[in-house]
């Protein structure tokens, strides 16, 4: 694969609190927002706090989850009196940090998000983004305090529906486990090493440096397991079974437990061997998602280089 070169990434944001009970994005945000940290290098941060009110409220969204909102068709709908708070929000930060898909978006957007799986450090990509996969190959080799993975959206990015797809590049930080409205030193140790080391590579791009292509594993969803549900109620009958509790990532083959029922009986898993992430997501529950089961792929992609911002290239 030949050299990419690309323009510099002079604007960068760093989001936290799209869930408002996500705590170590809240506290990045607000620790960046005290100490003024609004430069790496050539770049100018933006720091922004995405749904104020549920950070307010330590609630996941008001009306509607924010994360949600992003698509095209969300995004260009007028608003009327009933319109939730969730969407009114998210046009906002289109407004401010977009407009998605635009020339004027800024150039990277980093949005931070906490599980309560035990899903490690997880970048979460759309499509192939050559900037996104050399940064998540750079935090990857550095990090030695957790697992680093990416999970692939293949979303087309009209149709992308959360934050970090208003950014001409983005990604969302996914890290835990920690339960919502709690902060966790090791897990808000892992986001700042993940900022931290995202900014070291961005100055180092933007100063003209090449990084070597090759190649990255990843996950992409094949399909989401509900739990099981009484036909009558719709109740859920069952947990996580323990031997799948917070083993995300590891291969679930045909016959593996999944479920464990209130009266004692085991739950297997049926067809073909996937790789289960987001175990158990307290959040997910009114989603009716148990786990997402994925493939591992292997990412493909060619060495680039940045335009010294001194060369004038923009």
């Amino acid at each position: 694969m030949e050299r990419v070169s690309f323009p510099p990434l002079s604007r960068v944001a760093i989001c936290g609190g799209t869930h408002g009970n996500e705590m170590s994005g809240v506290y990045m945000v607000r620790e960046m927002q005290k100490r003024k940290v609004d430069q790496a290098g050539s770049a100018s941060i933006t720091t922004v706090l995405s749904n104020p009110r549920a950070v307010d409220a330590c609630r996941r969204y008001i009306d509607q989850d924010i994360n949600r909102c992003f698509t095209d068709a969300l995004l260009s709908a007028p608003l009327t009196d009933s319109s939730p708070y969730e969407l009114r929000r998210a046009k906002e930060l289109n407004a401010q940090l977009g407009p998605k898909g635009s020339q004027e978006a800024v150039d990277l957007l980093c949005d931070i998000h906490n599980t309560t799986s035990n899903m490690g450090l997880c970048l979460i990509l759309y499509s192939v983004d050559y900037i996104t996969l050399h940064i998540y190959k750079y935090i990857q080799s550095k990090m030695t305090s957790t697992p680093v993975r990416a999970i692939q959206l293949d979303i087309p990015l009209p149709e992308a529906y959360s934050f970090e797809s208003v950014g001409k590049h983005g990604f969302a930080l996914e890290v835990g486990p920690q339960p919502n409205g709690v902060v966790r030193a090791d897990i808000y140790n892992m986001v700042k090493e993940a900022v931290d080391l995202t900014m070291e590579w961005l100055q180092a791009f933007n100063s003209g440096s090449s990084f070597e292509g090759g190649e990255v594993e990843a996950y992409t969803t094949e399909r989401s397991v509900d739990y099981p549900r009484d036909p009558t109620t719709n109740e859920i009958t069952a947990a996580i079974h323990p031997q799948l509790q917070d083993n995300d990532f590891k291969l679930l083959r045909p016959g593996d437990p999944t479920f464990l029922t209130f009266s004692g009986e085991t739950v297997k898993h049926e067809g073909e061997e996937l790789y289960p992430f987001f175990i158990n997501e307290c959040a997910y529950y009114e989603k009716k998602i148990a786990f997402h089961l994925a493939k591992k792929i292997t990412l493909n992609f060619p060495s680039i280089s940045g335009h010294s911002v001194s060369d004038g290239h923009f």
